[in-house]
Formats: C-alpha cells, structure tokens, sequence
C-alpha cells in the first residue's frame, strides 16, 4: 500500500451519538488520498461498531485521556500530513482535504502547519491566524516531520495546549488557509469540555 498524503487521527470514547456524523464528513472528501484512523479508548458502546464501519484501521486503547489515544494514532499514522478530528464533530464541507492538498502543493516546503477557521458552536465563528495562534489542534493541519517525536502529556484537560507549545517551540512555519473548514461541537453533553466545566461548576 502506498503512503497516503493525508492521515485523519480520530479518538473516540463512547461517541455513538455522534461518530457516524463525524467520520460521514471524512468518507465524502473529494480528495481521497488519505487514511482514517479511529482510536477506540475505553469504548463501551457501539463506538467500535461504527469506527469498523467506517475506519480505513480501527485502535483499540485503555488510556481515558484524549490525548494518549492520539499518540497511539500518531505512531500508527502513514501520511504525509496528519490530522485530528474529535469524535463528535465535523468537518463542513466534502472538500476540506482538497483545499489542504492544493495549499500544501503550491506553498513552499517550509510550510509545516496549515491553520483553518472553525466554528464554535454557541459562539460564532473564530478565526486561526499564525499571530493568534488557537491551542485546538483539531484547526490544524501538520507535516510529519513537524511533529516528529512530540506526543500529548498523560493529562486530562489541557493536552492540546500542551502539545501546541512544544509544537510552537519548534517554530512552525504556519500558512493560514482563512476558510471555514471544522465544526467544533462545544459542550456537547457528555463531551470531556462538560464534564470538565461541571467539575469547575462545582468547586
């Protein structure tokens, strides 16, 4: 099997309200050079399920932390550029991976990071611009080469943070693509930003 240009890291966790969705936004991509990758961590639904009917390759995983279950997509990744999707959003239109690939192509070698704008569900649209860098990685898309041998930390809440600063300290040559490609399902009831903004509720 040839290498794919595009890798698509998907951690899922008891997601089958939303996975279907999410993964549907991948499968109808104009550009199909790509794999999807789906890590099934501490799944008890049928997240599985739907991942196998989806899912160029299907992880299973017993970390309970987002972050860990990239890592494992990362080390399974083949592409060129790597991508992450949350389990319960989407990406807008059948041709964000085709916007990518031509940015990628045209643009100089340099480039290593490509950023997309998004919207926030309940708060409008929110623009990622290299000045004003977004922590979400999931706005984001990356050379391989960038990321090399940095992971996500063992920890709940803040993993994407920190992975984006030592991906920062790097200094990525960023090109922003100012096209509305992800939509970000906030608070999604069950969502780990909830249940992380009910603990805080309750402090």
């Amino acid at each position: 099997m040839s290498k794919p240009f595009f890798s698509v890291i998907v951690p899922a966790h008891n997601s089958e309200m939303y996975l279907s969705k999410c993964l549907l936004s991948v499968k109808r991509q104009e550009f199909t050079d790509y794999e999807l990758i789906v890590v099934c961590d501490r799944c008890t639904d049928f997240t599985g399920k739907i991942a196998n009917d989806y899912a160029d390759r299907v992880i299973i995983t017993d970390h309970g932390m987002d972050g860990l279950a990239r890592n494992a997509g990362i080390d399974a990744a083949k592409g060129d550029w790597i991508l992450f999707l949350d389990d319960d959003d989407w990406w807008i239109h059948e041709y964000v991976l085709t916007d990518l690939h031509k940015a990628a192509q045209i643009l100089p070698e340099k480039v290593n990071m490509l950023c997309f704008d998004f919207i926030w569900k309940g708060r409008g649209y929110a623009v990622n611009v290299p000045d004003r860098m977004n922590i979400a990685v999931w706005s984001k898309a990356f050379r391989r080469d960038l990321i090399g041998e940095t992971r996500f930390p063992a920890i709940q809440f803040t993993s994407d943070k920190d992975f984006m600063d030592e991906i920062i300290k790097k200094r990525p040559v960023c090109y922003a693509l100012n096209q509305l490609m992800y939509y970000y399902n906030f608070m999604r009831r069950g969502s780990q930003t909830e249940q992380h903004a009910r603990e805080d509720e309750g402090k």
